[in-house]
């Protein structure tokens, strides 16, 4: 991936998130595809299971289930197992993790400015309804990770904005840092279920092209115990799906290509030969991450970067349940 082409990053609030785009979000709310347990009393109304008297909808029956929230009578009818859902009051938190490695800061759209730009969009959802959010940024200038402390309500939004216009400007400054980012991504994961004990939902924003499975399985107790319920959203540039987009850029022929991670450079021959070995590989990395995720109950969503952030909150992400 050629480094360097995208337009200046983001320096405000209204770069990051367009005022059109805020009126939009303004309509949309947090939806957990679990029935999590809040910790604590909220000003938002989300399922549950309880013995509330409100009662809210109906779902199919899933092996793990509670038998004792079975409707019989509705078995009975239809000859299908449904589980009552009620409605009940909780807190329901949003925490957001981006990736600020060094390999992230390429692409054409880049994919550090997405990424900070997705995760800006989320969490005024999050905030403009009242919900929990926590914001964090891992792999930075040598392999260190930020955290915001959690806020709740719309004074939060400029906060939210500035940490993550830091976290760019730091970006663009960074040198390589030399960490695996497969381990990075796993010792951040480690921490967070450690000393955050997060309930709610957990979305991780990354190009993921790293060994993810033990940053994965940090989360594995929290989806079986119904804490969390994470996505995986994992952003690559077009010209990383497809390296052939960047042949008239000069990403042809017999080339010097430096690792921006780890500062180390390798000799290359880019053919058509090359590019298809290079897609066939990517492919593979593809179905182990999605492998992985779906293993261990989290969802995955890959998206390029040159797919517009209103149509993947207000369309891809409702549709995968993490939003209404």
């Amino acid at each position: 991936m050629l480094a360097g082409r995208s337009p200046p990053p983001p320096r405000t609030l209204e770069d990051l998130l367009p005022p059109e785009l805020a009126a939009r979000l303004d309509r949309l709310d947090l939806l957990s595809r679990k029935i999590l347990a809040g910790k604590l009393p909220g000003e938002r109304r989300s399922k549950r299971r309880g013995q509330s008297v409100e009662f809210d909808d109906f779902r199919d029956y899933t092996p793990g289930d509670d038998p004792r929230h079975i409707d019989w009578n509705a078995y009975a009818r239809l000859d299908r197992l449904l589980i009552k859902i009620f409605r009940a009051e909780e807190d329901l938190a949003l925490h957001l993790l981006v990736d600020a490695s060094a390999s992230m800061n390429v692409g054409d759209p880049n994919k550090a400015v997405y990424a900070h730009r997705l995760a800006m969009a989320l969490a005024y959802v999050g905030l403009v309804n009242q919900n929990r959010v926590c914001m964090g940024t891992f792999g930075g200038a040598g392999g260190v990770s930020e955290r915001l402390a959690p806020l709740r309500g719309r004074t939060g939004i400029q906060r939210i904005a500035r940490f993550l216009l830091d976290s760019l400007a730091r970006l663009n400054r960074a040198t390589p840092t030399g960490p695996d980012a497969g381990d990075l991504f796993a010792d951040v994961m480690r921490r967070m279920m450690r000393l955050g004990s997060p309930r709610g939902i957990v979305v991780v924003v990354s190009d993921f092209l790293f060994d993810a499975e033990a940053g994965l399985n940090a989360l594995t107790p929290g989806v079986a115990t119904g804490m969390i319920d994470p996505f995986a959203v994992q952003v690559l540039a077009p010209g990383e799906l497809d390296p052939a987009r960047d042949a008239p850029l000069g990403l042809i022929g017999d080339l010097r290509l430096t690792d921006v991670e780890t500062g180390r450079a390798a000799e290359v021959t880019i053919t058509p030969d090359a590019v298809e070995r290079y897609r066939a590989g990517l492919a593979a990395h593809h179905a182990r991450l999605r492998h992985a995720c779906h293993a261990r109950g989290v969802a995955h969503v890959l998206v390029p970067t040159d797919t517009p952030v209103e149509v993947l909150v207000t369309n891809t992400l409702r549709r995968g349940g993490m939003l209404r």
